[in-house]
């Protein structure tokens, strides 16, 4: 991400932190489109002809591994979160939904529940005013 332009980029999922603190938000986005929804079984001496390794390289390759220890083994998608980044971006609906391989109803759905603030809830009240404070 050198050399491009400051985004406010949406807070990543608790489940995504691990890999964005290891990879930086684009990798983590190029690792979550390669391996997302699926089990990843990661070693910690990963072999340069794993397909993680000739992505990122064996330093990061380990490093996810040691992040994926405590997770589980299915990779998340995150695709809400994706495409929130890629819509801070300036990546059009259109191009959102055709790399993410989802309608463009559901990529509006996910923007529109963002600026209500259901992805990121204020840390001082609920994000619905509907919903009852729990302290």
């Amino acid at each position: 991400m050198t050399n491009s332009p400051k985004h406010n980029y949406p807070r990543q999922p608790a489940h995504i932190q691990p890999y964005v603190a290891v990879l930086g938000i684009e990798d983590t986005i190029r690792f979550l489109l390669a391996f997302g929804g699926a089990e990843l079984y990661l070693t910690t001496t990963p072999k340069g002809r794993s397909k993680l390794a000739l992505m990122f390289g064996l330093t990061k390759a380990a490093a996810i591994a040691r992040a994926a220890e405590h997770m589980p083994r299915r990779v998340p998608t995150a695709k809400p979160w994706i495409a929130l980044v890629w819509a801070a971006q300036g990546q059009s609906v259109a191009d959102i939904c055709r790399t993410l391989h989802v309608s463009d109803v559901t990529v509006r759905g996910w923007l529109k529940r963002a600026v209500e603030g259901e992805f990121n809830p204020p840390a001082n009240g609920p994000a619905n005013d509907r919903q009852l404070r729990l302290f």
